[in-house]
C-alpha cells in the first residue's frame, strides 16, 4: 500500500518527506531499513520525535497486517463445521453397499464405474435424493455431460422412496447444469465456488441451502477425447482437473461422485473379484486420482418369481479409507436400489 493511504495516521508532510528519501510504500517503511535509520534521514524541520515516528510505524504495521487468527478459535469452528456435515448421513440406503465405503460423508471424491445398465446413475440419484430428503438445508449440483438427465426419473424414485409429498421441495434443491466439455464444467464449478465463498455464516452455511454434494454424470466424454497414447497433454488436463476436484471437496466439505464408463481389458481385470473383461475407462491413472473406485455390474436374474428386480454387484476396486477388493450384492427394483 502507498503511504498516502495511511492518512491521517501519518501526516501529509511526513509522507512527502518519506517519499523524498525513497520510502513510498508500507513495504519500504517496514522492511527496507531499520525505522531508526529512516528517521535519521528525515529533515529536522518536520518537528517529528523518534517516539512519534515509531508509533506511526507501528500503526502502519497494524493496518497493513492481516487480521490475526487464533488456533483455538479456528479449531473450534472447524470441529463445529465437521459435526454439522458428518451428522448428515450421506448414504445410499443399502446397508451392504454403504458398508463397502464406510458411507460417503464428505470430504470424498468417489469414482462410480460400470457398463451401461449396471446401476451407476441410479446409485448416484438415490444417494442425492435421500440426502435432500433427510437434510432440508442442503442442495445438490448434478452436472450432466450428455443431456440425458430425466426429471421424470427423479419423480418416480421420490415416489418409491416415500417422499412424493415433499417432491417439490426436494426438486427445488437439485440443480442440474449441462456441461458438454471440460471448460464448461470449470465455469459451473467456479460459479459454485463464488456462491459458497459468499456465504457469511462462520460454519459455512447460510440461510439458503448450501451445496454439499456434486455428481458428474458422466466424466468419460469430458476427459476421454483428450487422452492419447502419443501425447501427455490430455493426461495433464485430467490430473489437474481431478486435483482441483479434490481441493474443492476438502475446502467446502463436499461429497463428489464422478461417474465413469467402462472399456474392454484382455485377458481379464485383475482388480475385480468376479471374472470380467471390463474395466473403468480413462486409464489406470484415473483410479488413483479419487478416494475410491466403486465398480458396478449386473448379474444373472434372481429368479423367475422376481421379474421386476435385477441383481447387481458392487465391488471396491481400490479405496484409501476401507478395504479394497470387497463386494456386496444389491437389487434394483422399480428403479430403486434395495438389499438383495
Amino acid at each position: 500500500m502507498r503511504l498516502e493511504q495511511f492518512s491521517p495516521h501519518i501526516s501529509h508532510k511526513v509522507v512527502e518527506a518519506l517519499q523524498r528519501i525513497g520510502v513510498r510504500t508500507d513495504t519500504d517503511l517496514l522492511l527496507l531499513n531499520d525505522p531508526t535509520n529512516i528517521f535519521s534521514r528525515l529533515p529536522p524541520e518536520l518537528g517529528l520525535s523518534l517516539l512519534d515516528f515509531r508509533r506511526a510505524v507501528e500503526k502502519v504495521a497494524q493496518i497493513a497486517s492481516a487480521t490475526p487468527s487464533y488456533g483455538d478459535e479456528l479449531l473450534e469452528k472447524e470441529l463445529s463445521r465437521h459435526e454439522d456435515v458428518f451428522a448428515d448421513n450421506v448414504l445410499i440406503g443399502v446397508p451392504e453397499v454403504d458398508a463397502l465405503l464406510g458411507g460417503l460423508s464428505p470430504p470424498r471424491v468417489v469414482e462410480v464405474s460400470g457398463d451401461k445398465g449396471s446401476g451407476k446413475t441410479a446409485l448416484a440419484l438415490q444417494l442425492v435424493l435421500r440426502h435432500l430428503i433427510q437434510v432440508p438445508d442442503s442442495s445438490v449440483l448434478w452436472i450432466d455431460s450428455s443431456g440425458e438427465f430425466a426429471p421424470e426419473r427423479v419423480s418416480l424414485m421420490l415416489e418409491q422412496l416415500g417422499a412424493e409429498s415433499s417432491s417439490s421441495r426436494v426438486l427445488e434443491r437439485l440443480q442440474i447444469s449441462l456441461a458438454f466439455d471440460i471448460e464448461a464444467v470449470h465455469e459451473v464449478l467456479e460459479s459454485l465456488r463464488r456462491s459458497l465463498t459468499a456465504v457469511p455464516d462462520t460454519t459455512g452455511y447460510g440461510e439458503s441451502p448450501a451445496t454439499r454434494c456434486i455428481v458428474i454424470d458422466s466424466i468419460t466424454p469430458l476427459l476421454g477425447p483428450m487422452l492419447s497414447a502419443t501425447s501427455s497433454q490430455g493426461h495433464a488436463i485430467m490430473t489437474t482437473f481431478m486435483r482441483q476436484l479434490r481441493t474443492f471437496a476438502d475446502t467446502y466439505m463436499l461429497t463428489i461422485l464422478v461417474i465413469n464408463a467402462a472399456t474392454k481389458i484382455l485377458p481379464g481385470n485383475p482388480e475385480a473379484v468376479f471374472e470380467t473383461t471390463r474395466k473403468p475407462a480413462l486409464g489406470p491413472s484415473f483410479t488413483f486420482l479419487t478416494d475410491a473406485t466403486l465398480w458396478l455390474s449386473q448379474r444373472s436374474p434372481l429368479s423367475s418369481t422376481d421379474e421386476e428386480a435385477t441383481l447387481h454387484v458392487a465391488e471396491v476396486f481400490r479405496s484409501r479409507t476401507t478395504r479394497s477388493k470387497t463386494w456386496a450384492l444389491f437389487k434394483i427394483k422399480n428403479g430403486v436400489l434395495v438389499s438383495a
